[in-house]
């Protein structure tokens, strides 16, 4: 039986932000480990069922009917019958057998004021509820940046140097084809165009992007992402309205590969973020990176993105785009999946 065993819930959903960090851990992780060192526990109604060569695969009986219960009970009972140590990748652990935890960020509990009515609520207390209990038992701590590592520590009052940081990466673009096919789709897209990526959540700040649109009708922005429940922002109606905007809805990654290729500037106006993995996508493509100068994204990209304010679209991009900024590749070799995966089995052979 192996020592550690990885929540599969991630399996069973769109393969986005944390969901791609997990998958794309597991894929090299199962290059470089022992057979059997590392196991995970699937839903039987996960999307996708791996195959992996040293990396053990349990497929549970039972689908996943609520995430909260399966990793808080059934994984949970899972670690004790195999007397083994979890491994989660998703912000949440099991009550009764907490072990290897990763906090990307604690966005519900730095922004309250993002979350209204019951059932935002409801998600706002449970991330919040998991978020202290990960601090206080789990086995070790990880997160994706150092922003997150101190501000982890400083909100729950613990050392720094009890969580791990583990980031980002970006390799798994490579192995996409460019889907020329939503410029046919698009037809405005043929005409230089800005691209932003994201869930259409409120710290996506879609409001600059409005904001600025606005103000700059002989500029075209191509927006993705997939709403998510009440955190949707107002500003969506705004952009809707606006001709200079094109919301694209969920689009799959060869568009994206494609948008990133052609686009005049990849931009995320976040205001907040955990490590923030499109414009690392969009660099690997050979896209400029417009990025905010908030929380993580002067950590990451550095000398090599274009920066504005979140609060004040009160710039011209076309101005800006005209500074130097450094070429990416020392930062395209530096954050990769297998970095990240080599650095996660070092610290597990220590465990």
């Amino acid at each position: 039986m192996p020592k550690f065993i990885i929540n599969g819930d991630f399996l069973c959903r769109n393969l986005t932000g944390i969901e791609r960090f997990a998958y794309e851990i597991c894929i090299r992780l199962d290059k470089i480990i022992p057979k059997d060192f590392i196991g995970i526990f699937i839903p039987k109604n996960a999307k996708i069922i791996p195959s992996f060569e040293n990396i053990k695969i349990f497929v549970s009986k039972k689908n996943i009917k609520s995430f909260p219960r399966w990793s808080l009970f059934n994984y949970g009972f899972f670690l004790i019958k195999n007397n083994a140590i979890g491994i989660d990748f998703s912000n949440t652990c099991s009550l009764i057998k907490p072990g290897i935890v990763f906090l990307h960020d604690i966005y519900c509990k730095v922004y309250p004021e993002d979350f209204k009515g019951l059932r935002d609520n409801f998600v706002r207390f449970y991330s919040c509820f998991m978020y202290r209990f990960v601090v206080k038992y789990a086995k070790k701590l990880l997160t994706v940046s150092n922003f997150s590592k101190h501000q982890i520590a400083s909100t729950y009052k613990i050392d720094e140097d009890s969580i791990c940081v583990i980031q980002n990466g970006w390799e798994h673009f490579e192995s996409i084809q460019p889907d020329m096919a939503i410029f046919e789709k698009f037809p405005k897209l043929n005409n230089e165009y800005y691209f932003s990526l994201g869930s259409l959540s409120k710290r996506k700040n879609l409001k600059w992007i409005a904001d600025y649109a606005v103000k700059h009708q002989d500029e075209i922005f191509a927006i993705s992402g997939k709403m998510l429940s009440g955190l949707v922002p107002i500003e969506l109606e705004i952009l809707k309205k606006l001709d200079n905007v094109i919301l694209l809805g969920y689009i799959s990654d060869g568009e994206v590969k494609a948008l990133m290729e052609n686009c005049k500037a990849f931009i995320l106006p976040s205001y907040y973020e955990g490590f923030g993995i499109p414009p690392l996508e969009a660099l690997s493509c050979g896209a400029k990176i417009i990025v905010s100068n908030a929380a993580c994204l002067p950590e990451i990209y550095g000398n090599f993105a274009y920066y504005i304010d979140p609060n004040n679209p009160n710039i011209d991009l076309k101005e800006l785009l005209k500074k130097n900024v450094e070429c990416p590749d020392f930062l395209l070799k530096k954050y990769t999946y297998s970095n990240a995966a080599q650095s996660f089995y070092e610290l597990l052979k220590k465990i």
